[in-house]
């Protein structure tokens, strides 16, 4: 059985809506996994806010502009009886029950938490409907009835696959399709929660890790991974193969395309991957598996949002123990490091998160002198055993000899080589990256691609 996760575009629209029943339309068994409507978990945010803010007037104008495009949704997506009512009443009754929260005493994150899953909810409700109007065999199961996260926030993969095999088994025996939603699930409370790192992408390859699905496909607008961000460098181009490593690192690292939590159940598994475009699904996409790509170096991707912070003192002088007493203020505020380079008096690191910059500073501050560098970026160069290629670095180092370098990382990863620069000097680098490793045929590396 096949996973297949189409992202809040791929939905965006009815016609969109009514593509995505043509694509899974081939009579193999699948589990589709939607995302909400694009554009509706933004305006579901906005209105969480809305009313923990009091701001019930327009909290209230916001869902009845919402319901109203839900409305128009259904009339174009279901134009004939009986299936226009049923789809009204879906999206009469999700909004009744959304509107009776603008009036609660007490809004708390279990209220917020219900109302950002019902963008899932009602995508995946209209689906299968419009699967049943064009006559499909073809079954809703909530993720909330399998999904589940514990008190950790980790996902419960056992409990996950037990209540899989009992739904696809003995609940809906006569489906070939099997619709449900990405993004939602239930917490060790029982009470409606999100994964948030990674969204629908995430539950997809849950599910194709609980049940060894034959392959995970993950559909959007974009065809595949590509060799450096097209937004900004000219003719770049999607990579057929990576290894789950490979595609790990870049989406860490900024590749937007995939969230590196969604790599580890798959690769747990050995469950292939593969990005495919909606709008273009003729096209190639990215296989992600244990095969790796072949290439000296396959893809750069650049992360913004970096904080650079060093701690500079001369008792870290031949001292054990300093180390660890600086990461444990960092696991304290639960802050998440990137990069970090040493010296005999200094360290330096990176965080993409500066919600406790300040209590970090000041905890920092009784170890050495600390200083802090902000809007910086990460650009990650990354490869098949990048540490064998001793040429790698030179033509790295070549293309970036007219930008200031703050950190190197090399060999953390036989997969990556990150450097940190200015946010200002990030797409000055990506482009000459892309001239001097990609483009150039006088390098040596210009074989590999």
């Amino acid at each position: 059985m096949q996973v297949l996760k189409f992202g809040g575009t791929s939905v965006g629209s009815p016609e969109r809506m009514r593509r995505v029943g043509e694509l899974i339309d081939d009579g193999l068994p699948k589990i589709v996994v939607l995302s909400a409507v694009s554009g509706t978990t933004n305006k579901l945010v906005e209105l969480s806010e809305l009313i923990r803010k009091q701001q019930i007037e327009v909290a209230s104008i916001k869902l009845a502009a919402l319901r109203e495009e839900y409305r128009l949704f259904v009339a174009e997506l279901l134009p004939t009886s009986p299936f226009q009512e049923k789809g009204q009443a879906i999206v009469k009754g999700i909004f009744d029950e959304t509107e009776q929260l603008l009036w609660l005493n007490r809004f708390e994150s279990r209220h917020e938490k219900w109302i950002l899953a019902q963008g899932e909810v009602i995508s995946t409700q209209l689906f299968q409907l419009y699967l049943e109007y064009k006559e499909r065999p073809s079954a809703l199961i909530s993720a909330l009835d399998f999904m589940r996260i514990d008190e950790h926030g980790e996902p419960d993969l056992d409990w996950i696959q037990q209540r899989l095999d009992l739904l696809l088994s003995q609940q809906h025996p006569l489906a070939t399709y099997f619709i449900t939603q990405g993004y939602i699930c239930r917490n060790a409370s029982d009470e409606v929660d999100n994964l948030q790192r990674g969204g629908s992408d995430y539950s997809a390859t849950l599910i194709g890790a609980a049940i060894r699905a034959t392959e995970i496909q993950i559909w959007t607008d974009i065809d595949g991974i590509h060799n450096n961000d097209p937004r900004i460098v000219e003719n770049t181009w999607p990579i057929r193969q990576v290894s789950y490593r490979e595609a790990a690192e870049l989406a860490y690292f900024g590749a937007k395309i995939l969230h590196p939590t969604c790599v580890i159940p798959a690769e747990d598994r050995q469950v292939p991957i593969v990005l495919k475009n909606t709008f273009e699904p003729q096209a190639h996409g990215t296989l992600i598996s244990s095969a790796s790509s072949n290439r000296t170096i396959t893809a750069i991707a650049a992360k913004d949002g970096i904080t650079a912070i060093k701690i500079q003192s001369g008792r870290m002088l031949h001292a054990y123990g300093f180390l660890r007493r600086v990461f444990e203020v960092f696991e304290q505020y639960r802050t998440p490091i990137d990069m970090i380079t040493t010296s005999e008096v200094s360290v330096s690191l990176t965080i993409d998160s500066d919600n406790h910059l300040p209590e970090i500073i000041r905890a920092l501050e009784v170890f050495g002198e600390v200083s802090v560098d902000k809007d910086q970026s990460i650009i990650c160069i990354v490869g098949d055993a990048l540490s064998a290629h001793t040429e790698v670095t030179k033509h790295i180092f070549t293309a970036l000899e007219s930008i200031p370098l703050r950190m190197v990382s090399y060999g953390g990863s036989s997969n990556n080589i990150s450097i940190l620069v200015s946010r200002d000097a990030k797409n000055a680098a990506l482009r000459s990256l892309h001239k001097h490793l990609f483009q150039n045929t006088n390098t040596t590396l210009s074989v590999n691609f």
